[in-house]
């Protein structure tokens, strides 16, 4: 308590308490909340992320209008208006590119949107800061649970097809099926298992394309063995 004193002398102890520290600790507990989310969805973006993003965010904006009154210079906006470029590159390095598209858009905006709500808490507007962190959370729990049931979000699944084909013939009997489907295959593997060939690839579609490619595939000669496993979600 101490530390704070000397760092914010202008500010009483009683200041310290009901501004300061509940600005900070309310930080903390909103960006938990979607961090939690998160990490029960294990996105790379979890708890504790999202956590040091809202505490960061607030304790910057406290700093920028503190500082500001401290030295009696300069606009008290100033550290505040650098959150957004520097939460922007963390976004940034949070989206993937490859050759099925892009990945973790929805991290990025949520990375961005969490910022913003350790600056409300920060500068003291708790009501709007605990209003849009119910709002995010609704967003990415309920909107997600609608997306799938209503198979409106695509998913990503890893095929495994074991066949005794030769390697060129497999390939181009999958191909066919996929062409069918309107589908390509996506981070195409070929390998031996045994004296058998064994294909692994990728495909995004939603859950009722899965079970149409699925069935496709089923039906064609000389397979052996398939599986599907969950690929990574575009989150």
């Amino acid at each position: 308590m101490n530390i704070l004193a000397l760092a914010f002398p202008h500010l009483t102890m009683e200041d310290l308490l009901s501004k300061t520290l509940v600005r900070l600790t309310l930080a903390a507990v909103l960006g938990g909340i979607i961090g939690l989310e998160r990490e029960l969805k294990r996105k790379p973006a979890g708890l504790r992320t999202n956590i040091f993003i809202c505490f960061g965010s607030a304790m910057f904006t406290i700093l920028s209008t503190e500082l500001a009154k401290e030295f009696g210079i300069g606009d008290h906006t100033r550290i505040a208006a650098q959150i957004i470029p520097g939460i922007g590159f963390i976004g940034a390095g949070s989206i993937l590119h490859d050759k099925g598209g892009v990945s973790g858009l929805t991290t990025a905006a949520t990375i961005f949107v969490v910022a913003s709500v350790g600056m409300a808490a920060g500068g003291g507007l708790y009501i709007p800061a605990i209003f849009a962190t119910m709002l995010i959370y609704l967003a990415l729990h309920l909107l997600g649970i609608l997306e799938r049931n209503l198979n409106l979000k695509p998913l990503t699944m890893i095929y495994t097809i074991v066949s005794d084909k030769t390697a060129n013939d497999l390939v181009a009997e999958v191909n066919s099926i996929m062409e069918d489907q309107g589908k390509e295959m996506q981070a195409m593997h070929l390998s031996r298992a045994g004296e058998n060939e064994k294909l692994v690839f990728r495909v995004e579609g939603t859950r009722h394309e899965h079970k149409q490619l699925m069935d496709g595939l089923r039906q064609a000669s000389d397979v052996s063995h398939l599986e599907t496993t969950p690929g990574p979600d575009r989150d």
